[in-house]
């Protein structure tokens, strides 16, 4: 299946249309995205793993992707001269990273999304991701961002294999 995210904040799922959240700075083509733009890179990125917090998921999410527990000394690497760029790492890490295990409830449910990662390319934008929204729908880092029950909604179809396109 293909998830679409607009850049008009419209998420499709199976027909309905939802509402989301993309980049502060608008959607750009992959080629062009950059480390820190904010903004989300336009084309169609795999949907890899799901990460979840077990302290709000206690039974894990209801999905048929992979998952994986997030721990508090989870990061993901967004220093573009690192060798670990656009990787998850243990926290404390040398160069700069994410946190992932957040005060906020943005990361209690992240869909790890496959941009530059095969391999990552130094600068070309990290931890592109779909989470959940802040209230508002204000934009993100570069990321796709839903409401709790429309993302629950969408992992509760998502099938290894699917992917989420972000058109601009």
């Amino acid at each position: 299946m293909l998830f679409r995210a607009h850049a008009d904040g419209r998420f499709e799922l199976d027909g309905k249309v939802l509402r989301c959240a993309i980049g502060k700075a608008g959607a750009i083509s992959a080629k062009d995205k950059r480390e820190g733009d904010g903004k989300s890179p336009v084309g169609v990125w795999a949907i890899r793993e799901v990460w979840y917090r077990p302290d709000v998921y206690t039974q894990g999410p209801t999905t048929a992707l992979p998952v994986r527990a997030t721990r508090p000394e989870d990061g993901w690497c967004d220093a573009p001269g690192d060798p670990n760029y656009n990787r998850p790492v243990r926290l404390p890490y040398p160069a700069s990273a994410e946190r992932m295990w957040r005060d906020d409830a943005v990361y209690d449910l992240v869909v790890i999304l496959g941009h530059n990662d095969d391999p990552p390319v130094p600068g070309m934008g990290s931890a592109i991701f779909m989470h959940l929204a802040r209230e508002g729908y204000p934009g993100t880092e570069g990321c796709v961002a839903l409401a709790r029950a429309d993302l629950e909604a969408v992992l509760a179809v998502a099938k290894p294999g699917d992917a989420v396109e972000i058109v601009g």
